[in-house]
């Protein structure tokens, strides 16, 4: 199965990069999982879209051949980065490369609430209120204080955490099974 990451952080040393990365070393006997670079993405502008940028057509394409997308956002003024939305604004036009596409979500944060707000508005735009593309139900991953469970390698080290991913991974890969 082929899995594109689409992280809401552009920042060298972002925590929600480094989970992104550990799903992809630790899950690889499940999926192949490609995370997407937005540092190349201009700003969504309508009076381009008919003839977008080389980026956002290689952006585009990723996400279209990949089986699934996983969101993973931190919170910036208790709702999502401005580079993942414009990420989104260039996947819901044109050719909505995200209608039917299956996502699942996830968030760190080192506040203890790690990044629910952020969640809860992309579980909205993704599903309810026009890109069509059906989340993972029920399986909610927020990891709070991201920095105490998290070492110098970018590998998670709380026990319960990397159990409870390993949970949702699992319930995961059995919903794919419907698409």
């Amino acid at each position: 199965m082929k899995v594109v990451a689409i992280v809401g952080s552009i920042r060298k040393e972002s925590y929600n990069l480094k989970i992104a990365k550990y799903i992809q070393g630790r899950y690889a006997d499940k999926f192949d999982l490609e995370i997407l670079d937005l540092t190349p993405l201009p700003m969504y502008n309508q009076d381009i879209e008919m003839e977008a940028p080389e980026a956002i057509h290689n952006f585009k394409a990723k996400v279209k051949a990949a089986d699934a997308v996983l969101w993973i956002t931190p919170e910036y003024n208790s709702t999502i980065p401005g580079v993942l939305g414009n990420a989104i604004d260039w996947l819901s036009r044109v050719d909505k490369v995200m209608n039917g596409k299956p996502s699942i979500i996830m968030g760190s944060s080192m506040g203890m609430l790690g990044s629910v707000k952020a969640q809860m508005h992309l579980r909205d735009i993704l599903f309810a209120i026009g890109l069509n593309s059906p989340v993972l139900p029920g399986n909610e991953v927020y990891i709070g204080a991201v920095h105490e469970k998290i070492d110098a390698q970018g590998q998670l080290t709380d026990e319960a955490t990397i159990a409870f991913l390993d949970g949702v991974i699992a319930n995961f890969m059995e919903w794919m099974k419907q698409f």
